[in-house]
């Protein structure tokens, strides 16, 4: 479609400049010309000049001006001739293109057109509509997948990732801040929640293994319409948050395994300080010491199993039966009973909630 876009501007323009005027991809080959015998051909040394610079630059008696949104220039204007003539008439022209080219996008693109959908930019009775103009499939099933960077090189992690998925008639990536990538994957429906973690594993493990970028992925769930896209960015977003507190060692967090952590996190504060003094009215938790809270956390691990924590903790059970009757004495709660065990369990998530600093009320 850009093709015949800028094929019409340069036919329109072909009289005014009165020239040899075209435009050429990023692999040097004519997409577009006023000498239309010339449309299709390619220069390798113009493809090595534009490699190479995005500056204008002069190749066999024509004048060449990259533009594009990307590091590296999707279009050049050509313009015969080499003196400052053609060179104003390539600049105004790969100003005018370029112009015309984000007007096109953000009118007709479809990632431009998901990620307003996802960002909630469209009015959800323009979705459709907008959806039939572009001959979108808009009942598949699909997720989005919120990406992170938390430490980077050089290496654009957007292009690395838009290398991974290169059909954009299926899926969508595209930024939204310097730090968090957004990729929109249309998946088959019922896909188990176990291969969208793996298809998150491989983005991690393909940015870190190879590109030395440490990101963490949040997964929202799937969806079957891409009116419910915000729902499941939403999601993920929500996923990573909550994460970055309760699971602050996970690289992968879907919402769908975020269990009572979800819930905690969405309480105030308030009511949150005022569980914890009602459930340790009688001592409080600060008075447990670091080994107390390591043998809570591994009776938990082992499924309130004596025998069990005791052996992975290589300790007597006797030992370990002394220790939890001295955490019965100092809060009251007896962890071998599954109704105390759940009330500690959700205090100490709800401590590490609080420790947190959540900027709510």
């Amino acid at each position: 479609m850009s093709n015949r876009l800028f094929q019409n501007v340069i036919h329109q323009m072909r009289e005014t400049i009165d020239c040899t005027i075209g435009v050429i991809d990023e692999t040097a080959s004519i997409i577009a010309c006023s000498e239309l015998s010339k449309v299709g051909t390619t220069n390798e040394f113009v493809s090595l000049d534009l490699s190479e610079s995005r500056d204008s630059f002069v190749r066999d008696g024509y004048t060449y001006k990259p533009f594009g949104s990307h590091m590296k220039p999707d279009y050049a204007v050509f313009v015969e001739g080499t003196d400052e003539v053609a060179a104003k008439y390539a600049s105004i022209l790969a100003i005018s293109l370029a112009s015309i080219k984000q007007y096109y996008d953000e009118k007709y693109d479809r990632n431009n057109f998901i990620k307003n959908v996802v960002l909630d930019n469209v009015l959800p009775g323009d979705i459709h509509v907008k959806a039939r103009e572009l001959h979108f499939n808009s009942e598949v099933s699909r997720v989005v997948l919120l990406i992170r960077i938390v430490t980077s090189n050089d290496v654009s992690a957007y292009d690395v990732i838009q290398n991974l998925f290169p059909d954009k008639n299926k899926d969508f990536v595209f930024n939204i801040t310097e730090t968090d990538i957004v990729l929109v994957k249309e998946v088959t429906p019922g896909i188990d929640p176990k291969d969208l973690e793996k298809l998150a594993r491989s983005i991690s493990d393909t940015l870190s293994g190879e590109f030395y970028t440490r990101v963490n992925v949040g997964i929202g769930t799937v969806v079957d319409s891409v009116r419910n896209l915000s729902r499941s960015f939403k999601e993920a977003q929500t996923a990573l948050e909550v994460g970055k507190v309760f699971d602050t060692d996970k690289v992968i967090v879907s919402y769908d395994n975020l269990g009572i952590a979800r819930l905690i996190y969405h309480l105030p504060t308030t009511l949150c300080e005022t569980f914890l003094r009602e459930v340790f009215k009688k001592g409080s938790i600060e008075s447990l010491d670091h080994e107390t809270l390591f043998t809570i956390q591994k009776f938990f691990e082992n499924n309130l199993n004596v025998s069990e924590t005791s052996r992975k903790l290589f300790v007597h059970r006797n030992t370990l039966v002394y220790r939890l009757e001295k955490i019965k004495k100092l809060t009251g709660l007896d962890l071998r009973e599954f109704d105390h065990a759940i009330i500690f369990k959700i205090a100490l998530m709800v401590r590490k909630y609080l420790a947190a600093n959540p900027a709510k009320f």
